[in-house]
């Protein structure tokens, strides 16, 4: 029983995301068996939906733009592409990790009878992930431990290792490690969390914007 223990620390918990409520419903009763979370249930909540990503654009943070859907069917998908003005675009899901479910679809190949079954998210797809990579830097109590860069194998744009991506070491530029610690800056909690990494992605204009926390 890990009420026993003084501490949990979260792992690598990869069903989660087809058993949120389940989850959070289990951390919440550790803490009310006097365990100290890490990180907390409030940032594990907040951290569960990536609606998160709104909460941090309304706070300043560089985001990439954004369309919140419940269930997109392909006809909302093919307007995406007018309202977003790109013509190639990822469709992911508001609760996911790994890149599961996600979709990326270029203008005009869209099967027409394709939907996703939950609430997701329609992003513009940015071509510096091919390029340069995905920016990870990872924070302990609030401090940058280290970073890395996260590239797709040639052909793929997922960097996740499922799809064979891989992972390098990186000493930032310092406006790149800035841009990393003033999101850290915007997470809406009264202390930072104990572990917290922010992955970041290069905008055309040259900015990182924040793709997830």
């Amino acid at each position: 029983q890990l009420s026993g223990f003084d501490m949990a620390l979260l792992g690598t918990p990869w069903d989660y995301t087809e058993a949120k409520d389940e989850f959070l419903a289990r951390l919440e009763a550790l803490e009310a068996a006097g365990v100290t979370v890490c990180n907390p249930v409030e940032v594990v909540r907040w951290n569960a939906d990536k609606l998160y990503l709104r909460d941090l654009a309304e706070r300043g943070a560089a985001t990439i733009p954004t369309l919140w859907s419940e269930a997109p069917d392909a006809a909302e998908v093919e307007a995406a592409f007018a309202a977003l003005g790109c013509d190639r675009l990822v469709v992911k899901r508001r609760v996911g990790a790994g890149a599961i479910g996600q979709e990326c679809f270029a203008r005009g190949q869209v099967p027409a009878d394709w939907r996703m079954d939950q609430p997701a998210m329609i992003q513009p797809f940015l071509p510096a992930i091919q390029q340069e990579g995905e920016l990870s830097f990872v924070f302990v109590d609030g401090v940058l431990s280290h970073a890395l860069v996260k590239r797709a194998v040639p052909g793929e744009y997922r960097i996740q290792s499922l799809y064979g991506g891989i992972e390098a070491a990186l000493d930032p530029a310092p406006a790149d490690r800035a841009a990393a610690e003033a999101v850290m800056a915007m997470l809406p909690f009264a202390r930072p969390p104990f572990y917290a990494r922010i992955d970041m992605v290069r905008l055309p204009g040259g900015a990182l914007a924040v793709i997830e926390a």
